[in-house]
């Protein structure tokens, strides 16, 4: 048999075992020249172009080094296996996994499960893993959400996880690859390692997602904490989203990122509010707040909608956990005493991970933070409500 046509079946070996896959860029945070990869478990085939050149062995690398933008070199072992146009190792038995290693430069070592293919641009490797939707979105949920949680709060992190991927699967595509690892698309920093809860919450909850009214994907933000009280959308991107609230929330008042404190130079303060917003000193009434501010609930701008001093752009430039702050005097000293750590909008992690703890299940979660969405299994459209029955009536056509 033709080394292509074995490759070939490698491939469709690879994508009937899936239900669903996506393109993920890893390794995005770095111009990679060279990387070496190494066998974890399972096995693999490894290709250059059609070429087959066997497994994998347990103790021996491939080596891939960016020669230039349409050429790879490959080494198994000791071994050149000479260059192409780009490099796949093709899982063989279901599930396995690889150590990926950059050497050039030298990074922290990952795994990752199923294929991976790496290809060349202008300046290095584009490291792309064809990964099982199940698999990533575990791999998204630990790196977002860390080991040891509640099921519940893993079940609700994997239904925004893989609401986010369906929606956005589009925005890397000029890249060769559909959504990226780094935090803008969402943290993939490995396959799951730690907390094996995080693969059950993820099968349970499998081809579960949320959709608005319209039947589209919602935009499935969630942050660290809200510090008692999530924020309106508005106030973070200036635009509003029919389906999120600002509210009152108090399942995260007594978690560790609930509050914080920074202080900040005085003069240094004062020289950015008044040199890029002309705050008014001189002002009777603003003049003698320029330190002194006092945020009871959210809000959207320092001291006044009038002055067009965005809090985020304060939280930008002081490096701040979050807008949600008050601040006063202390000798040269600004105080900034705050709540929360994040934008604020959508799902607050913390308090998601309390409710888990104190008996609430995912949907009932999911529907307390984003009260107007509907959450709908997308294999076979049935619809959910807080309790996990089925809805009684469809918000929007099946057909949309």
């Amino acid at each position: 048999m033709k080394k292509s046509v074995i490759y070939l079946l490698y491939s469709l070996l690879s994508l009937t075992a899936y239900s669903q896959q996506m393109k993920v860029g890893i390794f995005t945070d770095i111009i990679t020249k060279k990387i070496n990869f190494a066998y974890n478990e399972g096995s693999y085939s490894v290709f250059g172009d059609s070429t087959d050149f066997g497994a994998i062995l347990q103790d021996e690398f491939v080596e891939v080094k960016f020669i230039s933008d349409k050429q790879i070199e490959l080494k198994i072992g000791v071994e050149n296996k000479g260059v192409f146009k780009s490099i796949r190792l093709i899982e063989t038995k279901f599930n396995s996994s690889l150590a990926i290693t950059p050497s050039e430069p030298i990074a922290k070592q990952r795994k990752y499960r199923n294929d991976i293919e790496v290809k060349t641009s202008a300046k290095g490797l584009v490291i792309i893993n064809n990964v099982d939707m199940n698999n990533y979105v575990s791999g998204v949920v630990e790196s977002e959400g860390g080991a040891g949680k509640h099921l519940e709060y893993y079940k609700v992190q994997a239904l925004m996880s893989r609401t986010y991927a369906l929606k956005y699967k589009k925005k890397h595509l000029k890249d060769g690859y559909e959504l990226c690892d780094r935090v803008h698309c969402q943290a993939y920093h490995s396959m799951v390692r730690y907390s094996k809860e995080i693969d059950k919450a993820v099968k349970e909850t499998e081809n579960i997602v949320m959709k608005d009214e319209k039947g589209d994907y919602v935009d499935a933000f969630f942050h660290a904490n809200c510090g008692g009280q999530t924020s309106d959308p508005k106030y973070v991107w200036g635009a509003q989203v029919p389906y999120l609230n600002s509210f009152k929330d108090t399942f995260c008042l007594y978690t560790k990122q609930a509050t914080w404190e920074k202080r900040i130079q005085k003069q240094k303060w004062s020289d950015f509010l008044v040199k890029k917003y002309n705050y008014p000193i001189t002002d009777t009434i603003y003049g003698p707040l320029l330190y002194t501010f006092n945020q009871p609930e959210r809000m959207a701008f320092y001291q006044s909608p009038k002055l067009k001093i965005p809090l985020r752009d304060i939280r930008q430039e002081f490096k701040l956990k979050s807008t949600f702050f008050n601040n006063y005097i202390d000798g040269n000293e600004v105080v900034i005493r705050g709540r929360g750590y994040g934008h604020g909008v959508g799902l607050c992690q913390e308090g998601a991970m309390r409710m888990g703890r104190c008996g609430f299940n995912f949907l009932q979660i999911a529907l307390y933070y984003f009260p107007g969405v509907v959450i709908t299994n997308i294999s076979n459209d049935t619809f959910y409500d807080q309790s996990g029955d089925l809805f009684l009536c469809y918000p929007y056509k099946l057909d949309e």
